[in-house]
């Protein structure tokens, strides 16, 4: 079976229309317990959290209705990062965990995200399954009734749950004492828990973001907008700067001196200190098609190595735990440790960090300088009007062709459409940086003027039917080396 609606990271669109409407979410609120109800012997225990959006409200609603339809217990955490349910899926039992959260989207649109018994994202076939069920007539079948309909309640102490679990993964033997940490967490799902976290192991904390009205998630602030952050870490002096995305799976961190420290330096920071403390298994930092080509051949010249995957924290993990490895991430920000966490956890990796940097004595800046040489690199995001298969758009193709011959052995070309939003995305490696924006721009023109001329013979796409057609598109990453240069098309 195919997925249709599930994205790289689960469901999302705009909040009340297709897919993301109430009657979806009860659905599979029926779809989650009804498959747990075949695995278990008592009434499925299903954890459901979310971010601080708006629809939020509505969509747990509807969620814990489906449960309770089919004789499922509900616990209600409220507002959440989405490794916070992760986590307490696997600490409090719970059969199923799902989040409703469409992370770095804007205010008006949400998602949902399931979790396993494990704690784990599921994977492709489980979300196909509940796909499946979802259209059936199975799930309006032999629902329960009289006592066995279920019930839901709230978990109170949820937050302090995730606080604890998230502070023991700090060196015991350290503290925070003396350290000004400013927290950006983006109004959403970690503005109360973020602050918490660094202030209870001493450091003296400066919080922004924190402040969530509903329709505020992002807005101006948090891993998308870093500036807001590194202002505050100039104006308060402080050793380093947290910006948290809505569910704060993921982390840019901001050095002293108001300079963001990308994904990748913060991967190879931890990965080459891991590896020379014969912590990193099997040598191998997991990283995907987008990191820089400099993070390779840092590895390299330790002793180590780097494999690749597609983009999309889940194909991370998936690749982690096939090959035994426990530490990979995202250029973006998602950094999976897998000795304390089954998912990207942005509070975590940012811990990670400051343990480095307490241990080292020295300033982020200066340790992010020495963590890889960068070879330059362009990342271009770029909306367009509709969504056609890359195989299909020609022209595009050429463009991305001459690119490759160009930059021959030294560089990488790499275009995708996003998993989880109507963009194009055309990343280029290279020695200059001039000739691989030049390159890029050339892409980037040839994909706007052939969509722009087959819209007219196309029917309009709506929001929702993009959505659901990001799972065909992301399998199109199909895993590269990094000294190639194929591209994905």
């Amino acid at each position: 079976m195919t997925r249709r609606l599930f994205g790289t990271d689960g469901i999302r669109g705009l909040a009340n229309q297709a897919p993301m409407t109430p009657e979806t979410a009860f659905r599979i609120g029926l779809a989650v317990t009804w498959l747990a109800r075949r695995r278990v012997a008592h009434p499925p225990r299903v954890l459901v959290g979310k971010d601080t959006r708006l629809s939020g409200y509505m969509l747990e609603t509807a969620l814990a209705a489906g449960v309770c339809a089919q004789g499922g217990r509900v616990l209600l955490t409220g507002p959440l990062p989405t490794p916070a349910i992760a986590h307490l899926t696997t600490s409090m039992r719970a059969d199923a965990g799902i989040v409703i959260s469409a992370s770095h989207n804007p205010f008006e649109d949400n998602g949902i995200k399931i979790f396993g018994p494990d704690g784990f994202k599921l994977p492709d076939a489980d979300e196909a399954a509940i796909e499946g069920l979802l259209a059936s007539s199975e799930l309006d079948r032999d629902r329960p009734t009289h006592r066995h309909v279920g019930r839901a309640e709230r978990v109170d102490d949820a937050p302090g749950r995730y606080i604890a679990f998230v502070k023991a993964t700090f060196p015991a033997a350290r503290t925070l004492d003396g350290m000004r940490i400013v927290v950006d967490a983006a109004h959403g799902a970690a503005y109360r828990v973020a602050p918490l976290v660094f202030s209870e192991l001493g450091a003296e904390v400066h919080a922004i973001g924190v402040e969530p009205d509903g329709l505020n998630i992002n807005r101006r602030s948090g891993a998308l907008h870093p500036e807001a952050c590194a202002r505050e870490v100039l104006r308060r002096r402080a050793h380093l700067g947290v910006a948290l995305d809505g569910d704060a799976d993921r982390v840019v961190v901001i050095d002293e001196t108001g300079r963001q420290v990308d994904g990748d330096a913060v991967m190879a920071l931890c990965a080459l200190r891991m590896l020379r403390q014969g912590r990193l298994a099997h040598r191998t930092l997991v990283a995907t098609v987008m990191t820089n080509l400099g993070v390779e051949r840092a590895m390299q010249r330790a002793g180590g190595r780097l494999v690749r995957t597609a983009v999309g924290d889940r194909y991370v993990v998936e690749a982690m735990r096939a090959g035994g490895y426990n530490f990979g991430g995202e250029q973006s920000g998602h950094m999976i440790f897998l000795d304390h966490a089954t998912t990207g956890d942005g509070l975590v990796a940012a811990l990670q960090l400051l343990a480095i940097v307490l241990e080292e004595g020295r300033p982020l800046s200066a340790l992010a300088r020495e963590a890889f040489e960068p070879v330059p690199q362009v990342l271009l995001n770029v909306p367009l009007p509709v969504r056609r298969p890359l195989e299909e758009m020609t022209r595009t193709r050429r463009a991305v062709e001459r690119a490759e011959r160009v930059l021959g052995a030294s560089g990488r070309v790499l275009v995708r459409w996003s998993g989880t939003e109507p963009k194009l995305r055309i990343m280029l490696e290279g020695p200059r940086r001039d000739r691989i924006e030049a390159l890029a721009r050339a892409i980037e023109r040839q994909a706007r003027e052939e969509l722009d001329t087959s819209r007219a013979s196309s029917p309009p796409r709506s929001r929702a039917m993009v959505a659901r057609t990001a799972s065909r598109s992301a399998r199109l990453e199909a895993p590269q080396r990094a000294s190639g240069r194929r591209s994905t098309t």
